[in-house]
């Protein structure tokens, strides 16, 4: 059943996560790591983000070597709020066995543009790793972004190799983060 107050892309989101759920699920209901590994090409940089928290400026040229994962988010968004846990712990989790997490947050309302909104989400959810505010939407452009939330993986050589949109498939980007890290 769909929650009355979902706004109609968020429920289109949620629909468009399953679609993306079924080709990469094997019949027994699990997906394999590398079966959902793909090439993108190389990761387009962080652009047009004005304000970064907890970090200096990052680039992806600056992060080769380490696996990253690029977390798109905004704080008033239910789908990303349920998210932020997995991202959280798959930041304590690897950080130091490789894994570098930037969240990108962009913004859906207004509201969501204020530098002391995303300060307050992000202290309210525990996020220690970087968030660069992109209010003008130009790393979202960058990527080809087009959903709250939207994680994608970059493995050490800078190239794109997994993305996935909307809530689930937490077991199988672990998994991935584990192959990228081997």
């Amino acid at each position: 059943m769909r929650p009355p107050y979902l706004p109609a892309r968020r429920r289109a989101l949620a629909a468009l996560s399953v679609a993306f759920l079924a080709p990469l699920t094997r019949a027994a209901g699990q997906a394999d790591a590398t079966s959902i590994l793909s090439r993108y090409g190389a990761a387009p940089e962080f652009q047009g983000i004005d304000t970064w928290l907890n970090s200096g400026p990052l680039t992806i040229a600056g992060l080769r070597g380490n696996v990253v994962m690029v977390h798109v988010w905004t704080h008033g968004c239910i789908n990303c709020i349920h998210t932020l846990p997995h991202v959280v712990q798959w930041h304590e989790k690897y950080r130091d066995r490789g894994l570098t997490v930037v969240g990108i947050h962009t913004p859906e309302f207004a509201f969501e543009r204020d530098t002391g909104n995303v300060k307050r989400a992000v202290e309210r959810h525990g996020i220690r790793y970087a968030v660069g505010q992109d209010n003008k939407f130009a790393t979202w452009n960058a990527y080809g972004n087009r959903y709250w939330p939207t994680a994608y993986l970059v493995d050490r050589s800078g190239e794109l190799v997994f993305k996935h949109a909307g809530e689930g498939l937490y077991e199988e980007t672990e998994r991935t983060i584990q192959l990228l890290l081997a």
